[in-house]
């Protein structure tokens, strides 16, 4: 049984779960996958391609023949987490293939780890394929490996990522990730349908719908329609919502239309749940970032989402320590958060980001005001969240059952996404559930970020 502190990174995916066992003789992979749930879905796919060429696929170094380590780049903190996870695995294995955002960077890598075999950027899928080839080369046996494979999945079996599209029109003065991703490229509809449909027929309960930027999905190919399907993310989520699976939107843009999400929750096709990054809330603070700065026109959408779909839940994330950030534009946030009253929320301390713009801006956050203004910002979320939760309390709901040990069920609800927002655990009348089952509990007990509550 495991609860989520409050200070888990916002941005992070879930830990990779592979269960697979190798033949006797089987070329043999390890994967680490680092970052965001666009990396581990960019993760999966290269696995999947492994695996249909005859590779085993290995969840730790000692078992493999080379270890592929799919980098983060998104804050410095995140490059030095990828440089050591690239540094275990050489020391642990040796032979090493990097990909990833920060694959972005060659030379910055090679600089700490010259004795990698290759390095490719983000969603070079071809490259690391062929870095493989060269390093192990495929020997499958062709009446066990060369099978049509299913796709190889690195989150549990009832749920899945589904990224509808690549890179970001957007530029945010403290993000590189354009620069590393490219500019927003959006998958057809039809082909979207495709995949999801199969992963509602092999089981999957809850579909993640991702990508750097939900609200923009379809703009760059102007909204084409082909076999029945419309690539706007309006006429994508009820298309999604029809297979009969939870849908849940992360990385939603507070564009004008997605107000026309908001009918789609009320009546049940999506999850009454919108995960938007805001940022900020101070307007001097978001010109500086480059945003969009209309907070209080924001205040008014969010009013307006309630009244449609009563039972939404929203979710945000905001940076804290932005350069120039003052006491007064601070408060103006803390100010904001109350109003808003949102329900998830994750909060950066700002840090410079090799290549962002926002690095040359003047009047620097010393880092002391900066862990001050994280501490005053988590304390007043924790305490919306935990009004919020305890209002819940009496209330039946329908929850996903992620996990079950000796203690526990630990579930989630609709206003939970996996590992970054709470989860309800049942430890009573728990030993006949399933992994993957949803039911409908009544919340006995409520917490900081966690709920308790028993089968009805």
């Amino acid at each position: 049984m495991s609860t989520n502190p409050p200070n888990l990174r916002p941005d992070l995916a879930p830990k990779a779960k592979i269960q697979e066992l190798a033949r006797a003789g089987q070329p043999t992979i390890g994967m680490v996958s680092l970052g965001c749930p666009k990396a581990l879905v960019d993760s999966e796919r290269i696995l999947t391609r492994l695996r249909a060429e005859g590779y085993a696929i290995s969840p730790d170094y000692s078992g493999a023949d080379a270890v592929i380590v799919n980098t983060c780049g998104f804050l410095d903190s995140a490059k030095a987490e990828s440089l050591d996870a690239i540094g275990e695995a050489l020391n642990e294995n040796g032979r090493v293939i990097v990909t990833g955002c920060l694959g972005a960077e060659p030379d910055y890598i090679r600089e700490h780890h010259p004795k990698i075999l290759a390095v490719t950027g983000p969603h070079q899928y071809e490259q690391v394929l062929d870095a493989v080839h060269l390093a192990v080369p495929p020997s499958p046996d062709p009446f066990i490996d060369l099978l049509p494979a299913s796709g190889v999945s690195l989150t549990p079996r009832h749920y899945s990522y589904l990224k509808i599209s690549e890179g970001c029109n957007h530029k945010c003065k403290f993000c590189i990730i354009p620069d590393m991703r490219g500019r927003l490229q959006s998958r057809p509809a039809h082909a979207i349908m495709r995949e999801a449909e199969k992963l509602v027929d092999n089981g999957v309960k809850e579909l993640l719908v991702i990508s750097q930027d939900t609200s923009a999905y379809g703009v760059d190919i102007k909204h084409a329609e082909d076999r029945g399907h419309r690539a706007h993310i309006t006429d994508l989520a009820r298309d999604l919502g029809s297979l009969g699976a939870w849908v849940r939107l992360h990385y939603v843009y507070p564009y004008p239309h997605v107000r026309q999400l908001i009918p789609l929750m009320a009546d049940g096709l999506v999850l009454p749940y919108l995960d938007i990054p805001f940022q900020h809330a101070h307007p001097d603070v978001l010109k500086r970032m480059a945003r969009p700065a209309a907070a209080s026109r924001t205040l008014d959408e969010i009013a307006a989402w309630r009244d449609t779909c009563p039972d939404i839940t929203l979710r945000s994330t905001f940076i804290v320590g932005y350069p120039g950030e003052t006491e007064a534009e601070f408060q103006t946030l803390l100010d904001w958060l109350d109003e808003a009253q949102l329900d998830r929320v994750g909060c950066f301390q700002y840090e410079n980001v090799e290549g962002a713009r926002s690095n040359a801006l003047p009047d620097h956050v010393a880092d002391e005001v900066k862990q001050d203004r994280w501490n005053r910002f988590m304390e007043k979320a924790q305490a919306i969240s935990e009004a919020k939760l305890e209002a819940k309390v009496g209330k039946r709901m329908d929850v996903i059952i992620d996990e079950i040990d000796e203690d526990a069920a630990t579930c989630r609800t609709k206003a939970d996404a996996p590992e970054i927002d709470g989860n309800l655990f049942i430890d009573e009348g728990f030993e006949n559930l399933t992994v993957g089952d949803i039911v409908t509990v009544e919340v006995e007990e409520a917490g900081e970020y966690d709920l308790w509550g028993r089968v009805v």
